[in-house]
């Protein structure tokens, strides 16, 4: 039998699957087809870990590894829902609810000391931040709004914030002292083995990698963010927010880049709060209180120091005489600053630009903000558009164009394979990067604190990148512009790359472009105004950034776009949307029996998979299901049977119920299978039937609070019992 992965993940996907994979599974078996799952949620990777501390019931195999072995044969079928990248103040709650579970898990060590700490904190460390995408992408991204999303937004536009002229809306970034200014890159001539040594001013040469394998053609980079250059700018900003009247904000992606981000927030929380480290630092550092961590897991912790009620009142004093802080949640004082994984740029810029360049302040009003963004390797993609917004005005969804995305992302390239190779300086001196040989490829004069760090892009994905561009610009008749700046020393070695494998295809009468990020993104806005489309194609974190900001700008959310990522080896991955809203949805669900996900993208993403299973197993029915299902989206979109904002319509559950509606009668109705539409008329009629039944049985548990079991290991029979509370849909679907 044919077989499609289905990934258990984590927050709002993750209850959605308990609704939705019921469904699916029916639907797939009358074809001949097998929908599995594996759990890569956060809870599952974290005791994959320790198979030796758990009883044989409490044990769960390491999913994401097999996964990642299946992700580079030619038979790999997943589709992966998002997941939480998580950062330390989530991995501690994690293992804190699993510890209260019943699982023998050890603390999170902070520092630690003995060898079985030190083995701990190493098998965390696994789980942290991007631990599932660099494993299973295994391919390059191909990322667009489906058809009937772009249309279904033209139709009915969502709301844009009002941008004016004199907006003091404004991005920050580093003038220098940077992982941009400090880069350098070298390509590799044949297959060697690399190390990194930190060499000491005394001379003392410390290993802090070995044994690091590179492939011919592979680009490895290395650069190093100054800490000197790093505080002196963020004070700089605090002061400049403060004489701007303006808001405070800093943005970064403390989840992905799981190793240098939260170091670079750490400093940002220090010099928001001079006063408050300078006098009580040590005590801090000393109690385990980490500023990485964020000022959240600083204020829950002052009931265990002897200073607390002096530590509160520094810090109120801090709130007070700095500048207004953009907020999180101004209800529950919840700031800019409380934790590294609650403001991740590319979800909080693209909603600062939509609503008019606004963030929340304290006072639970929008305000222009300052947008601190240190690294300057992508901030003037934002600063293009601010400045686009504010000569131009907000842009219209009824006739704005698209900025699809062709990524480059198979095997770990680029900044997001880079944890494994970033380390926080602890003495002056010189890091090297040296061939097996000895040679010294790169080399940097770096002081205490500095966070250095290097990366490495295959050649093997990034000629299949370039081959994606071609094929999609020739596919959509749109232009494809590679965002690469050759004043940077990363990007001038992919052009040369770029423009060598460009003439390996055949490019006559498409336009393929190269230009800087920030001339590329004044390129693409430009386009946009006229409802022309233009193809970005990008490294691994612009690709994060373009497929968030610009998706939220036209259709209103990242999560209904059809990401398709074809891997090397012949297989495929279908990726289903973001997931930053997840803990809110969540949270409402408990409080409410009341879950606003939509599962628009993981309906794309199940029809992109059953195309490719037909191909790869010639199977008919297969591609039955994905033609039928793309029909019954595009009815569901027309019919507006996405999750309603407020309690009292229909909610996720109720949009998968329309959706198994729509998509029972597009099967029953098809003519090129007679035994499946045999097989679901009398469940089309069925549920038909019983629209009012169901709908009323759905929307009955409403307003109460729900409970399951668990917010990172929800406890299966709950979690179903909550998400599958129509008893005449489960029956009907049972009779199938």
């Amino acid at each position: 039998m044919a077989t499609i992965i289905y990934t258990h993940t984590d927050e709002a996907p993750l209850l959605a699957t308990y609704s939705f994979l019921p469904i699916i599974q029916a639907y797939a078996a009358k074809a001949g087809v097998e929908v599995e799952t594996r759990d890569i949620s956060l809870a599952g990777r974290i005791l994959a870990q320790f198979p030796e501390r758990l009883t044989e019931e409490q044990r769960i195999g390491d999913h994401l590894a097999e996964l990642g072995e299946l992700a580079t044969k030619p038979e790999a079928n997943i589709i992966k829902l998002p997941n939480i990248s998580a950062s330390t103040p989530q991995l501690k709650a994690a293992i804190k609810e699993l510890q209260e579970k019943g699982y023998d898990l050890p603390a999170y060590p902070e520092n630690p000391q003995s060898d079985e700490e030190k083995d701990a904190r190493a098998k965390y460390d696994k789980v942290k931040g991007s631990a599932v995408n660099p494993v299973l992408r295994e391919g390059n991204s191909d990322r667009r709004a489906p058809a009937a999303v772009k249309g279904y937004a033209k139709k009915y536009p969502h709301r844009m914030g009002e941008w004016k002229s004199d907006s003091k809306t404004a991005v920050a970034t580093m003038d220098g002292g940077d992982f941009r200014s400090n880069e350098q890159s070298v390509v590799i001539e044949s297959p060697d083995t690399l190390s990194i040594v930190h060499v000491g001013a005394d001379g003392t040469e410390t290993v802090l990698k070995d044994a690091l394998p590179v492939e011919a053609g592979e680009v490895v980079d290395s650069t190093f963010m100054s800490v000197a250059a790093l505080r002196r700018f963020l004070t700089e900003q605090i002061a400049r927010a403060k004489a701007d009247d303006v808001l405070f904000s800093v943005h970064l992606k403390a989840t992905m880049m799981k190793v240098s981000d939260p170091i670079v927030f750490g400093h940002a929380v220090q010099a928001f709060f001079p006063t408050l480290f300078e006098q009580y630092g040590e005590q801090l550092a000393a109690a385990g209180i980490s500023p990485n961590d964020g000022l959240g897991a600083l204020m829950s912790s002052l009931d265990q120091l002897a200073d607390g009620e002096a530590i509160k009142a520094s810090v109120e004093q801090g709130l007070a005489e700095g500048p207004r802080m953009a907020m999180v949640d101004d209800r529950k004082g919840i700031t800019n600053l409380h934790v590294p994984s609650d403001v991740i740029i590319d979800a909080s810029m693209p909603a600062m630009i939509r609503i008019g360049g606004h963030m929340w302040g304290p006072d639970g009003q929008e305000d222009d903000c300052l947008a601190v963004i240190p690294d300057s390797s992508y901030a003037g993609v934002y600063a293009a558009v601010i400045e686009d917004c504010k000569a131009n005005g907000a842009y219209d969804p009824s006739t704005m164009g698209s900025v699809p995305n062709v990524g480059l992302m198979a095997r770990k390239a680029e900044e997001y394979g880079s944890h494994d190779k970033t380390f926080e300086i602890p003495a002056a001196g010189t890091v090297e990067v040296r061939s097996g040989a000895g040679e010294v490829l790169t080399s940097h004069v770096v002081e205490p604190g500095d966070i250095w760090r290097a990366c490495q892009t295959k050649d093997e994905p990034i000629r299949d990148w370039v081959k994606l561009a071609v094929t999609r610009a020739r596919a959509s008749g749109s232009p494809a512009v590679f965002w690469l700046d050759e004043t940077r020393a990363h990007d001038a070695n992919l052009i040369e790359k770029v423009r060598t494998y460009l003439q390996d295809h055949d490019t006559d009468g498409l336009t393929i472009e190269v230009m800087a990020p920030a001339e590329a993104t004044t390129y693409s806005v430009e386009r946009i105004r006229r409802g022309e489309d233009t193809i970005s194609v990008t490294g691994n974190v612009l690709r994060d950034y373009n497929t968030d900001l610009f998706p939220i700008l036209e259709v209103g959310t990242s999560a209904k776009m059809l990401s398709i990522v074809p891997l090397m080896n012949g297989g495929g991955l279908f990726e289903t949307g973001a997931g930053g809203s997840a803990p809110k949805h969540v949270q409402q669900l408990i409080e409410e029996n009341y879950l606003r996900w939509d599962s628009l993208g993981e309906f794309f993403a199940l029809a992109a998979s059953f195309e490719h299973l037909a191909g790869y197993a010639d199977n008919r029915g297969a591609q039955v299901l994905a033609d039928t299902l793309d029909a019954a989206t595009a009815t569901f979109l027309e019919e507006d049977k996405s999750p309603t904002r407020k309690i009292g319509g229909i909610d996720n559950r109720g949009s998968h119920f329309y959706l198994a509606l729509y998509w029972a009668q597009e099967l029953a109705k098809q003519d090129v299978d007679a035994d499946l539409a045999a097989a679901f008329k009398p469940l089309a009629e069925k549920l038909a039937a019983a629209e009012e039944t169901i709908v009323s049985e759905l929307n009955g548990v409403q307003g109460s609070p729900a409970d399951v079991g668990g917010y990172y290991q929800p406890v299966d029979e709950k979690a179903d019992k909550v998400m599958r509370p129509s008893s005449t849909l489960n029956e009907a679907l049972a009779s199938l």
